[in-house]
């Protein structure tokens, strides 16, 4: 077996990595040929897909710590198969660094976010694995033009060692609208809202949201997402107090399909994306999008999108939004599942 995927993903939250790594898996199953890549899922796995060329192994180890998992279980599966690891989720093993996609380095360039113990116990190991996997890796992956320079430049490697394959969107096609979402909060109906999706964390700024929302208290907004550790924002309870902002909670996909096809915008003011799927979500539902213009996002967006000043709340939403912008069909051809499976498989074979 050339290949062996790392199937920790598939023990964890099904969010913008994980879902990046099951999209790619599903589609990567169709061009790989039998006997080329494996993929080993922890005994304790939410799913076990199925696949037709992809051969599975399930260990007899459950996942307990995700460190543990990477550098032990799946590095001694590895060297006992003699098998190049694929990994999609910033990790690799000490020692046997393959295929590794390293998102962002969020962890690296704010670390200020980072205040509890655990937290800065993650960043600490973070950060390992993303220095380890730049001077390491066989491949080196990222997933936008804007992480592969700020990888180059903070770890001082040449920006040709990185190669970029992108996210994609069409596994929200799949996905039917759950309108209960609009009867229990109907006052998102009566009123028209502006919707914003992620996990309540610091780099999702939702510090703007909470300082527009108070400056114009004819707009409603909805929030969307859990809280991540240690990561959640001081706004929080700001937020909980201003009567225009409603606190959704955790929401499936069918909910997003139906607010994101009824919002007057879909609005993501991160200061800090690697890529951002969720704006991709929304066009791909005919919706509007607002979104920082910072980071990836302008790179991934282009014109077909409305921007905003991260820092600045000096802007009215609706004169913004009477702007004319570029269809999405551009940005819905080019970031796609099909694609990037394409790209990462074109890479397998060039570059190992």
């Amino acid at each position: 077996m050339r290949y062996i995927i790392n199937g920790d993903f598939l023990c964890r939250n099904l969010t913008g990595i994980e879902r990046f790594a099951y999209e790619i898996c599903s589609r990567l199953d169709g061009l790989v040929k039998t006997g080329e890549v494996g993929i080993f899922i922890p005994a304790n796995a939410r799913v076990i897909p199925e696949y037709k060329n992809i051969q599975v192994f399930i260990s007899d180890k459950q996942l307990v710590s995700f460190p543990r998992w990477i550098q032990f279980v799946y590095g001694n599966f590895l060297k006992k198969r003699k098998s190049i690891g694929i990994d999609f989720s910033n990790n690799c093993p000490i020692g046997n660094a393959g295929v590794v996609f390293v998102h962002d380095i969020y962890c690296k360039l704010y670390p200020k976010d980072f205040t509890s113990f655990r937290d800065k116990l993650v960043r600490a190991y973070s950060c390992l694995m993303y220095r380890y996997a730049t001077r390491h890796a066989k491949l080196l992956l990222t997933v936008s033009q804007f992480s592969r320079n700020q990888i180059a430049a903070t770890y001082r490697i040449p920006a040709e060692k990185i190669h970029v394959v992108p996210n994609g969107w069409e596994h929200f096609k799949a996905v039917e609208a759950d309108n209960s979402i609009l009867q229990q909060f109907p006052q998102l109906v009566d009123k028209g809202f502006y919707f914003t999706l992620g996990s309540l964390s610091l780099r999702k700024n939702l510090k703007w949201i909470a300082d527009y929302a108070e400056r114009h208290p004819e707009d409603t907004f909805a929030i969307s997402g859990k809280m991540l550790s240690g990561l959640v924002p001081p706004e929080l309870e700001r937020l909980q107090t201003l009567p225009n902002i409603v606190l959704l909670g955790y929401v499936t996909d069918g909910q997003v399909k139906a607010l994101m096809q009824r919002c007057r915008a879909f609005v993501l003011p991160s200061y800090y994306e690697g890529f951002g799927i969720p704006p991709l979500e929304a066009l791909s539902c005919g919706a509007k999008i607002i979104v920082a213009k910072a980071a990836s996002l302008p790179e991934i967006y282009g014109d077909a999108a409305h921007y905003i000043d991260p820092d600045n709340t000096d802007v009215d939403l609706e004169e913004l939004l009477a702007q004319p912008v570029a269809s999405p069909e551009r940005v819905l051809e080019t970031y796609t599942y099909d694609n990037a499976a394409h790209q990462l498989y074109d890479l397998l074979k060039a570059y190992i």
